[in-house]
């Protein structure tokens, strides 16, 4: 049986295994700099750590989270959003839906020039709306909804969804409303040369891909007072310890960590932090309609996975207990959250293989999931030993960089994975409908689709809470996930710079940084 002394002898494994995930990619030495040896924050320099490059720089394919500081500074949205997520005006000043909330029309700016001299409208805006519905964003389902977006003249903006969309506000101030010049279309740069509206301009020159990205103030931005930076340099840490490093030689203003293991160090370097928990880590159980490895069409089986997890010991030995044992992906402030489905599954491997033999599988069987070294070692070998305490045998394949993208290709039936706790609509889109990006074997159920129709009909957010939390319920009992914990994230500031938590993204908003004093 799998033991918590077992968990806590691998501590310090799996805290070495996390310090070294990654390394082969961004800089072996972090204080080399393609932009100079200026001091982080004097001159107007903002310097951030990063944990992974820029996949694309095309408007209509960006991906948000953890790459939203690169789109955030090359491009508007139209909408921006409060720290608390509230949504006000950017390129759009006002928007209004009508009475059934399936046409919204908004009232542009007219003062929007990209950074190529073309002036932003309101059919530049509905270009950019089709283009990123119909790319290859991993949020593209955040337009699924939009039935056509089209022009009425040049600053009104008149939106038609197929059905309301509680949710199509706030993906207007993220990704899916960003705001790329027309005539960068098509054009053979447009992944690596952005062309947008925004606060900043890449410095191609100066750039080096995958490594370090620069950017200068755009002059003629139409929001200067906005601006608090004159450069922005974004530099990607694949390892860890080099990230340490470098914020233990004062060489960043902020920086976003993938574990808690050096926050004493952080915090002795001089750096403070702002704390959220914005993460659930687990197994998601992508095939939960049995499609490639048909045990995880049992609902036994999935109950089985959940109880074979040591949710405290995980919490402890991976995280340093900085998080909350968990098992459901909403978030605490939302209506579909219920206390009581934090300990819905206790840690039993006995019932687990109980389960396991009533759902026909006595002797076990084989579970095929990706690997990568970005998340260490450590954490597969925990998993593949609490899963054989049951008789799982867990296959890990090592996939590099593919893991994501693998993963979204319904390559695997199950996967390690954090994903964010989004709003509770957002979440409900993000990770659970057929059309999710992260259901990709589009698996579907009568009763969460019934559920989560009541939810989109409803007309006050009192009149959509019992269907919240039915679903919280459900998905719990049907076991579409196996949530361990939900894990204390920080960003280290240093004392020169302000920042703010951003309400359900990895990383705090761009705007959101600004110099002390």
């Amino acid at each position: 049986m799998f033991r918590r002394k077992t968990l806590a002898a691998v501590a310090a494994a799996v805290a070495l295994s996390l310090a070294a995930a990654g390394c082969g990619g961004g800089s072996d030495n972090p204080s080399s700099s393609t932009g100079g040896t200026s001091t982080p924050g004097v001159g107007g320099t903002l310097t951030l750590g990063v944990t992974i490059p820029a996949t694309t720089f095309k408007a209509a394919d960006i991906n948000f989270a953890n790459e939203s500081p690169y789109g955030q500074a090359v491009y508007d949205s139209l909408l921006r959003e409060k720290t608390d997520g509230t949504p006000v005006p950017s390129l759009a000043t006002e928007w209004k839906y009508n009475d059934d909330n399936t046409v919204l029309s908004m009232t542009l700016r007219d003062d929007v020039t990209f950074t190529d001299g073309t002036k932003f409208d309101a059919s530049v805006a509905a270009q950019n709306l089709e283009r990123f519905k119909d790319g290859a964003s991993p949020n593209k389902s955040f337009l699924a909804s939009m039935k056509e977006a089209k022009a009425v003249d040049v600053t009104h903006l008149e939106i038609t969804l197929s059905s309301a969309d509680p949710g199509f506000i706030a993906y207007l101030s993220k990704n899916a409303g960003m705001q790329a010049s027309p005539k960068s279309f098509g054009a053979a740069d447009e992944a690596t040369n952005p062309v947008g509206s925004g606060p900043f301009i890449l410095d191609m020159e100066k750039t080096v891909v995958g490594s370090s990205y620069e950017f200068n103030k755009n002059p003629k931005y139409w929001d200067p007072a906005s601006q608090h930076y004159d450069k922005l340099v974004l530099k990607v840490f694949n390892d860890p310890t080099a990230m340490l490093n470098a914020v233990k030689g004062n060489q960043l203003n902020g920086a976003k960590f993938l574990n808690n293991n050096d926050l004493d160090q952080i915090k002795g370097a001089g750096y403070s932090l702002l704390s959220w928990e914005q993460d659930w880590w687990g197994l998601i159980l992508y095939d939960r309609g049995g499609k490639v490895n048909p045990a995880l069409g049992k609902l036994e089986v999935r109950q089985a996975i959940n109880m074979a997890f040591d949710r405290p010991a995980l919490l402890e030995a991976v995280a340093k207990g900085h998080g909350t044992a968990t098992a459901q992906v909403f978030p605490e402030n939302s209506p579909a959250f219920d206390p009581a489905l934090d300990s819905k599954y206790p840690y039993d491997p006995a019932a687990a293989k109980k389960l396991l033999a009533e759902a026909g599988y006595p002797n076990g069987f084989t579970l095929d999931m990706p690997s990568t070294t970005r998340l260490g070692t450590a954490i597969f070998t925990l998993v593949a030993q609490q899963l054989a305490d049951i008789g799982i045998t867990a296959n890990f394949t090592d996939v590099g960089t593919n893991y994501i993208s693998d993963m979204l290709a319904s390559k695997y039936s199950a996967a390690v994975m954090a994903l964010q706790q989004d709003p509770s609509w957002q979440l409900i889109n993000f990770k659970i409908t057929p059309a999710s990006t992260w259901n990709p074997f589009k698996v579907e159920d009568p009763k969460i689709d019934e559920l989560v129709s009541t939810i989109h009909n409803a007309k006050t957010d009192a009149e959509a809470a019992p269907a919240y939390k039915e679903l919280g319920k459900y998905i719990v009992d049907q076991a579409w996930f196996a949530p361990w914990y939900r894990v204390e994230s920080n960003y280290a500031l240093d004392a020169k710079t302000e920042g703010a938590v951003q309400a359900g993204n990895a990383y705090p908003y761009l705007l959101n940084f600004k110099p002390k004093g």
